[in-house]
């Protein structure tokens, strides 16, 4: 019996999981990203899906349509968007799962979009850089059919732990480690602004290696900001969801909001330096985009929460 998957969304994610998971024997997949309308982005876009031998969807309907799983691999503050999106085209024998870095509270918020189809919602939380390991990559997942799926897909070679029947486990753990991982990513930005000005980097990290030994700092110190540079806008939404689960949580997230604009700023600055030297534009697309991705995810918020709403 054939499984079918679809991304709904064909960055990182989506193109190698969707790679690995078209090479296994008796799985299908399809894909849709609304960057296939870009006609600068949708050439080369749509020639890494036909040799990963993944099927390009005409819209979000068409990738939906027939999969038993559909797989939100998006940014942050376009999930909601996506699953409303997507509602409209899924049918009660599917599994919405959405693996975006996003808060308890946005997750909920995704899978009320999701419950007027009554295909059932799988919260799914990437718990280490896919790079490596692609779809063997840790995983953490919630909902009442968690289990079910994390024993289908692992048999395609998967690693998901199905850790609670309840949404909201999973991308609270998630956002609790990224606060870690990505402060430490936008410290390590600084920090090579600041050491390499004064010249002190080699007397600075040989301190750290003497208080943290089991840490490699210059590897970290020399590794990071380049995570930043390729990353940092999407792990910025992702630092503003860590952001609004602490303030739901009656804490600040100001820790969390600083380091999402450390990452974005960072990003967006190397970035356009890189265009300029290379003789192209100097205005990131991402920057352009946020204030209307960020207002889009605030209108789909209150609709998804909002039942007097509609899309």
């Amino acid at each position: 019996m054939e499984t079918k998957i679809a991304f709904i969304g064909f960055g990182e994610v989506g193109q190698l999981f969707g790679r690995q998971l078209a090479a296994q024997a008796g799985v299908s997949v399809s894909t849709f990203d609304r960057l296939f309308a870009d006609p600068e982005k949708a050439p080369k876009l749509k020639a890494i899906a036909a040799d990963a031998q993944v099927r390009v969807a005409s819209d979000w309907a068409d990738a939906c349509r027939g999969a038993d799983v559909v797989v939100s691999a998006v940014t942050a503050d376009a999930a909601i968007e996506a699953a409303r999106q997507c509602a409209s085209a899924l049918a009660a024998s599917q599994i919405y799962v959405d693996l975006n870095s996003i808060s308890p509270t946005t997750k909920a918020a995704v899978a009320a979009a999701v419950a007027a189809s009554r295909a059932s919602f799988v919260e799914f939380a990437v718990m280490a850089p896919v790079a490596g390991p692609g779809i063997a990559v840790p995983i953490l997942a919630g909902g009442a059919d968690a289990a079910a799926l994390a024993a289908r897909l692992n048999r395609l070679g998967m690693k998901i732990d199905a850790v609670a029947d309840r949404i909201g486990v999973a991308s609270a753990t998630k956002l609790c480690r990224s606060i870690v991982i990505k402060g430490l990513e936008a410290i390590m930005v600084d920090l090579n602004a600041a050491a390499n000005a004064a010249g002190v980097m080699p007397a600075v990290l040989a301190s750290l290696t003497a208080s943290y030994p089991g840490m490699d700092w210059a590897e970290i110190a020399r590794t990071m900001p380049g995570r930043v540079k390729r990353h940092g806008v999407r792990r910025a939404a992702e630092m503003r969801e860590a952001a609004r689960m602490l303030e739901e949580a009656g804490h600040d997230g100001a820790f969390a909001a600083a380091i999402a604009d450390r990452h974005e700023k960072y990003a967006i600055a190397e970035n356009n330096i890189g265009r300029q030297t290379a003789g192209g534009g100097t205005h990131d697309d991402a920057q352009r985009e946020r204030p209307a991705t960020a207002s889009r995810r605030r209108e789909g918020h209150a609709a998804a929460l909002d039942p007097a709403r509609t899309s």
